[in-house]
């Protein structure tokens, strides 16, 4: 199939390119107003009770979770009478915009205390924006800009999740913007010093440039039916041109080979199409199940991850596949034009990968228990992680929504602009009892008041828990479980930011497992079909795994306790990081880690197919590819690194995290924990139960003698004993 694919890009290679090039200025034209689409929430899950919780005090009361706050300030005390005048004033000013609800503030409150500063200069309005998160989240803004400033005698700034969220999606728009404008002039130059010349360094930004747009008009067609998170552009700017760098480099490179074994330009595209280009395809493969695990998961946030990643890897994949073969056929020799100095294909038998085998796999068992206890090490701080959802401290100190929600957080006592809310939607109560409930909850430890909330249609009610610990803390949640656990007088439903975390964790505990399941199944089933082995499959999903704990731990120990700020641009620390960045940094640094895993594995048993021994073959595969291995890697890993400059914690996080996680996997996993594995296994690594065995004979896949080049036999004509 992608021979056939090869030739027919060969011999309608304009036609492919034209259509190629229609492609792109479709994408572009359709895609290009994607972001404002698109959504900056999507962090809990609609089946959850503190959702179901968020619908019934909407649809039953009218009423929700603040998510708009003035924070008020008076020079002269929020109790003055021209502060109160004009208090009430902005209140009713509030009140009456369209789209708003439930507003409330200290001077309409019957002065509660919860809405006043400890030293009293300072009071809260809350609010309720209505319409939806992307609906609110753009009111917000406008209200932002309309009432922030000089009030009279009041100074306004406006904050809630409303305008933290339009405040991230903004930066995240500035930021991948800056980081495009960083990684491709880099990215570039050192694609040059890869290749050797300039024309071949241009051909996996073009296929990265079609995967990148391609997927922006993917992105588009689905904010048509479903939500998609504003965030999921970040991983298709790297992992689209990641990938078209890992694809174009594999390929290119073959086809130099190709050349250098005296084929014409058509029949080496070709050639590299049957070796490396089947190669892409099971690393596409590879790449797109492991991103297809989060789709599993009921939190949109993720699920636009898996949206983004699997259409930029399909598209890299065909663009390696068709448009780079029909660029190699146009091009022929003008592929070393602009050319700075050769670069000669690797000798199979000498150089530094191959003599690093060799040294590995003469003492397997001391090197790999080395490298292994330096990854447990390295990830041992993983064990001390701690979870919470998103807010305001995504955001650098420097933003205007951060500092509001700062001094909220500072300068109250309670946290009255982030409630537990406390709904019995149907069930009828006597106000005797709702009010013992309410005693109950108000004796609890960490509640600062219990207010209820006027009765709505049905013959339920609801209560406004007041806490007096912060939403996204440990006592939060643990203030979260205690009201579940009080005795009610009607089936209630707990809702809010802490308990939309409480709920996010155990939806993101109960889909795990399946995800999980679905890697480890799809990566084995590639693997096999690959390899014919059910021990490359094991030890690959071992090792992966074992690789991966670097990278969590070293998350944990920069972002959640704060080492090493200097390095991420000193972002806030608050002791915890967002529940969704370990599950997705799994899933796309496990695919990529599977992506060179197939790279290595295909020339090891090309070698070992054509006659070679176990040992050989690992020494020559690795020698074949290390070097470009850890080019690509480097190459990856200044993608991800510019993501670093981004603004907003967990892209940063993303960025160093998936940098580091490429960078182990192809120098220390790949550089000395397979070849000291597979030296120790010896030639079970190929081995597979008779069933199987006959299985992968009719179904799996299998090396084309025209892309192999026997391997010498020995003295005496054998060829190595296989098991």
């Amino acid at each position: 199939m992608v021979v056939a694919i090869a030739r027919f890009a060969v011999r309608r290679r304009k036609a492919v390119l034209a259509a190629a090039a229609f492609f792109v200025v479709l994408s572009v034209a359709l895609g290009a107003g994607v972001v404002s689409r698109m959504s900056g929430a999507g962090f809990n899950d609609p089946a959850s009770a503190s959702s179901r919780a968020a619908r019934a005090l909407g649809s039953q009361f009218h009423d929700g979770t603040p998510n708009f706050v003035l924070l008020v300030k008076a020079r002269g005390g929020v109790d003055a009478p021209d502060v109160e005048s004009a208090g009430k004033q902005l209140t009713a000013r509030l009140a009456a915009e369209p789209g708003v609800g439930n507003v409330r503030s200290y001077w309409t409150a019957n002065r509660a205390p919860v809405l006043r500063s400890t030293d009293g200069t300072e009071a809260m309005v809350v609010a309720r924006l209505l319409g939806g998160d992307d609906n609110a989240t753009a009111l917000a803004h406008r209200l932002d800009t309309s009432y922030s400033g000089r009030h009279g005698p009041l100074s306004v700034r406006a904050g809630g999740v409303t305008v933290v969220y339009g405040s991230v999606k903004d930066h995240i728009q500035h930021d991948l913007s800056r980081a495009e404008l960083i990684v491709f002039p880099v990215t570039f130059v050192l694609l040059v010093l890869v290749f050797g010349g300039v024309v071949a360094a241009l051909l996996p930004l073009v296929i990265g440039v079609i995967s990148i747009v391609g997927t922006l008009l993917v992105l588009r067609v689905m904010t048509s039916f479903t939500d998609v998170s504003v965030y999921s552009l970040n991983l298709t700017t790297g992992l689209g041109l990641g990938l078209a760098i890992d694809y174009a480099l594999f390929v290119v490179t073959r086809y130099r080979e190709e050349l250098a074994r005296g084929a014409s330009y058509d029949d080496a595209v070709v050639a590299s199409a049957r070796t490396a280009g089947r190669t892409v395809a099971f690393s596409a493969v590879t790449v797109a199940l492991s991103l297809a695990a989060l789709l599993v998961f009921p939190l949109f946030f993720l699920r636009s991850f898996g949206y983004a990643g699997i259409a930029v890897v399909l598209i890299a994949a065909l663009g390696a596949l068709l448009v780079l073969p029909a660029l190699l056929s146009v091009l022929g020799p003008r592929i070393d034009k602009w050319q700075i100095f050769a670069r000669k294909p690797a000798d199979s038998t000498h150089g530094f990968w191959h003599s690093t085998a060799l040294a590995v796999m003469r003492r397997p068992l001391v090197a790999g228990l080395a490298i292994i206890a330096v990854l447990v090490v390295l990830g041992l701080p993983f064990l001390n992680i701690r979870f919470s959802l998103p807010d305001d401290r995504v955001l650098p100190s420097s933003a205007a929504a951060q500092q509001t929600q700062q001094a909220l957080r500072d300068d109250f006592s309670g946290r009255a602009g982030e409630p537990v809310i406390v709904v019995a939607p149907t069930a009828a109560v006597s106000p005797a009892a709702r009010n013992a409930y309410a005693a109950q909850l108000s004796r609890l430890p960490g509640v600062d008041a219990v207010q209820p909330l006027p009765a709505g249609s049905g013959q339920g009610f609801a209560l406004v828990v007041v806490p007096r610990v912060e939403a996204m803390s440990a006592a939060a949640k643990t203030l979260v479980h205690e009201i579940r656990r009080t005795p009610a007088p009607a089936p209630v439903l707990v809702g809010g930011r802490s308990a939309e975390l409480v709920d996010t964790e155990q939806s993101l505990a109960n889909k795990l497992p399946l995800a999980g399941l679905i890697i480890a199944a799809a990566m084995f089933v590639v693997l096999f079909l690959f390899t014919g082995s059910v021990v490359v499959p094991i030890k690959a999903l071992v090792l992966n795994l074992l690789s991966l704990t670097a990278t969590f731990g070293a998350m944990v120990w920069i972002f959640q306790q704060g080492h090493l700020g200097w390095l991420v641009g000193h972002p806030i620390t608050t002791g915890a990081l967002d529940t969704t960045m370990p599950i997705l940094m799994f899933c796309v640094a496990f695919g990529l880690s599977m992506d060179y895993e197939v790279f290595l594995l295909s020339r090891i048993k090309e070698t070992y197919d054509a006659g070679a021994d176990n040992t050989t073959a690992v020494a020559v595969g690795l020698e074949r590819t290390g070097r470009l291995i850890t080019a690509a890697a480097a190459l990856i890993a200044v993608v991800w690194i510019a993501f670093i400059s981004s603004s907003v914690t967990f892209i940063k996080m993303l960025g160093l995290g998936m940098a580091l996680a490429v960078i182990v996997d192809a120098t220390l996993v790949r550089g000395v924990l397979v070849p000291a594995f597979m030296r120790l296994a010896g030639d079970w690594n190929w081995w597979a139960p008779r069933p199987l065995r006959r299985l992968h004979d009719r179904f799996g896949v299998h090396e084309n003698d025209e892309a192999s080049v026997a391997w010498p036999q020995d003295a005496a004509g054998r060829a190595p004993e296989r098991v």
